[in-house]
């Protein structure tokens, strides 16, 4: 089953995200979430999501932090790290891709864009990226 692991340390930020992706769950599937850079590794290492919307200001591990782990990972190399941040600057959109990010998102975010990025990585459409 196809999962997916939204990391953000503010929970309405997460929330919102969930109920955006939540009609994906009719296509079988699963939602998991983390509210900091180390517990998003932790499920990762034990879940193995196929697709990471993961924030960047966080507390103990950063979103580039975490990026650049899940990345540096062979059992992870078919793992999809998108950054979804407030942090809209050249600098960090650089700075995420450097980390190996595969897309930068800044917030606010338009909720169908989320929805059919998450759709196109999962491929449960046909549409190009």
């Amino acid at each position: 089953m196809p999962s997916i692991l939204i990391v953000d340390d503010e929970q309405h930020i997460r929330l919102l995200i969930e109920q955006t992706l939540e009609e994906l769950e009719d296509d079988g599937v699963d939602l998991l979430t983390a509210t900091n850079g180390d517990e998003a590794l932790d499920v990762v290492a034990n879940q193995h999501p196929d697709l990471v919307f993961l924030d960047v200001m966080m507390p103990k591990k950063n979103g580039f932090e975490v990026a650049a782990e899940i990345k540096a990972d062979p059992a992870h190399a078919g793992t999809t790290v998108i950054l979804l941040t407030a942090k809209g600057q050249a600098y960090d959109r650089e700075q995420g891709m450097a980390a190996g990010a595969d897309q930068y998102l800044t917030k606010p975010f338009d909720p169908d864009d989320l929805l059919r990025r998450a759709r196109v990585v999962l491929g449960l459409t046909n549409e190009a990226p």
